[in-house]
């Protein structure tokens, strides 16, 4: 079965800068379109970034964009999300999802796995 685990969330100083990664098994990563959300507390689950199949096409959040980027190693079937310039409002469960039909699709529903999520603080 598909599995996708999240690693890399910690505590971190406003303005620092942490790594995410999403290990993927159980399916065809270089089939599926994948994505970053993210769930602060008390709030809707958000989508931060998305990246196509083959890692040419890519689509961020205003929220993030020029501050984060996403990339992924079909090779070892990983997926990264470079976060710089941390805000506290990027404080969240960052959580990877994949999905099996291409398109430039943000809604959670439209994607097929989730990993457990990861944890991100951003202190003040």
């Amino acid at each position: 079965q598909a599995q996708l685990v999240e690693s890399g969330g910690e505590l971190v100083q406003a303005g620092g800068s942490l790594r995410l990664s999403c290990a993927a098994s159980g399916l065809t990563f270089s089939r599926y379109v994948m994505g970053w959300f993210r769930q602060a507390q008390g709030k809707e689950r958000e989508f931060v970034v998305g990246i196509s199949a083959s890692g040419s096409s890519t689509n961020y959040a205003d929220s993030v964009k020029g501050r984060f980027t996403i990339s992924r190693d079909n090779t070892k079937n990983m997926m990264y999300l470079q976060m710089n310039s941390l805000k506290p409002e990027d404080t969240a469960v960052y959580y990877c999802a994949a999905r099996r039909w291409p398109g430039a699709r943000s809604s959670p529903s439209d994607y097929d796995y989730w990993g457990q999520g990861t944890q991100v603080t951003v202190s003040s």
